[in-house]
């Protein structure tokens, strides 16, 4: 294998993955999936993997399989299913929604399959807190996994009740990725951060590409809006307690698409601020990676050369002869004093006890001595251990490492409370 292969087989290893669903349509009489080639573009240029999740039966039940999941980006498909946030199909009569189909007829196809596995993922994100970015409907998807609607028809129920000057053009099927409205940007939110040395003095507008005819109706209550469209379509929204990129956090949705705001055969955009929002996501896709592999990382014991390795080795069994004596209450087998002297030695050198850990040692002999309470509680941890090993055999990988993560913490926080208690112990021994 070359040195550069080696590099890249490297590199695959070590680089955070991104999961992206793919969308499906119909080629040639057969159904092929696929992604929008500028999200798969600015992932990989920001120093992530994108890993495709095919939109085929039965892949809800397998995302477990693409663990581990440092990242995940929702974009384009067709409409999400009304009945999973409005039960009520928004009061359309038939005549309506089959003018809404034959209107948007790429769209207005239900896909139940994408529906499933795209909410199961917006729900692990939003459980693990894995950076997630939603575009157009993935954004919808974002809002709907948390409780919020969605305007089944913009024309139909938001365009018509305002005045026409106000109203917008969501999509142009005859200016696809050259379309363009403005948006409203908030203040002292990240997309303005992202924007602001393109943005006018108090005017705080840009002008952005969209293309889709749904959109947020209600907003999830955890969500904040980060942009407004002049008809009063939110067209960005964040998680402000789930966001800071430095620390792995990333929640949000945009409704417009800030990847298609590219020159033609250019790395520029209409704005900086279009792949500062990659960027951003995958910042914090890295931290997040790096925070995961803090917490499942099982530090090794240092390798030792074949002459230590030996005097372990001897100095182990020395400790379990010792061991063995005291459980069992025998005195010195023959020939076996020079082993136990090893194990002697190497405490009076090594090891200086202090107070406290005397009055360990007074605890453990005692507990030991009451050698069948002992035995007993032997069995029911034996026990307790093998029914743990068969329900953690069933975990994923993140509820393991949330595990490890709660019992380092509750470990430290017994031992500190152990120390105090022994040491309030001994002062009080010393004051009588």
């Amino acid at each position: 294998m070359s040195t550069a292969m080696a590099n890249n087989s490297d590199l695959s290893m070590i680089l955070p993955r991104v999961l992206i669903v793919s969308r499906r349509t119909v080629r040639k009489n057969k159904f092929v999936d696929f992604v929008g080639e500028f999200h798969l573009d600015l992932i990989v240029n920001y120093g992530a993997v994108p890993v495709i999740v095919p939109r085929v039966s039965g892949v809800h039940m397998l995302l477990e399989s693409f663990e581990p999941i440092h990242g995940v980006v929702l974009c384009e498909g067709e409409d999400i299913d009304p009945s999973l946030y409005d039960a009520e199909l928004s009061g359309f009569s038939p005549e309506e929604l089959e003018e809404i189909r034959k209107a948007h007829a790429s769209d207005t196809t239900i896909d139940r399959e994408k529906d499933t596995i795209e909410l199961r993922l917006a729900k692990l994100c939003l459980e693990r807190n894995i950076p997630y970015f939603g575009i157009c409907r993935g954004s919808q998807v974002l809002n709907v996994a948390c409780g919020g609607t969605l305007y089944q028809d913009v024309e139909k129920e938001l365009s018509k009740k305002i005045p026409e000057e106000e109203r917008v053009m969501h999509m142009n099927y005859e200016d696809y990725d050259g379309h363009r409205h403005p948006v409203k940007v908030v203040e002292n939110t990240p997309l303005h951060q992202w924007f602001k040395d393109s943005l006018e003095e108090k005017k705080m507008e840009i002008m952005v590409n969209s293309y889709h005819h749904q959109g947020v109706k209600k907003l999830a209550q955890r969500f904040v809006p980060m942009a407004f469209a002049p008809d009063g379509l939110i067209e960005g929204f964040y998680d402000p307690d789930a966001y800071n990129p430095e620390e792995g956090k990333f929640i949000m949705g945009l409704q417009f698409h800030p990847e298609r705001m590219r020159h033609q055969d250019s790395d520029d955009f209409d704005y900086p601020g279009c792949p500062a929002a990659y960027k951003e996501f995958v910042k914090a896709v890295i931290a997040y990676e790096k925070r995961l592999n803090c917490s499942t990382c099982i530090h090794k014991a240092p390798k030792l050369n074949k002459e230590l390795e030996t005097k372990r080795k001897t100095i182990v069994r020395s400790f379990s002869i010792a061991r063995n004596m005291y459980n069992s209450g025998r005195s010195i087998i023959l020939g076996q004093e020079s082993e136990l002297e090893i194990g002697a030695e190497f405490l009076e050198a090594n090891t200086a006890l202090s107070l406290q850990q005397v009055n360990r040692l007074h605890q453990m002999g005692a507990t030991v001595r009451n050698a069948s309470a002992y035995r007993e509680k032997l069995k029911m941890n034996e026990e307790r251990e093998r029914v743990a090993r068969i329900i953690m055999g069933k975990m994923s990988i993140g509820h393991l490492s949330d595990l490890i993560s709660f019992y380092h913490m509750m470990g430290k926080i017994c031992s500190e409370a152990l120390e105090k208690k022994l040491q309030d112990s001994v002062n009080e021994e010393v004051e009588l």
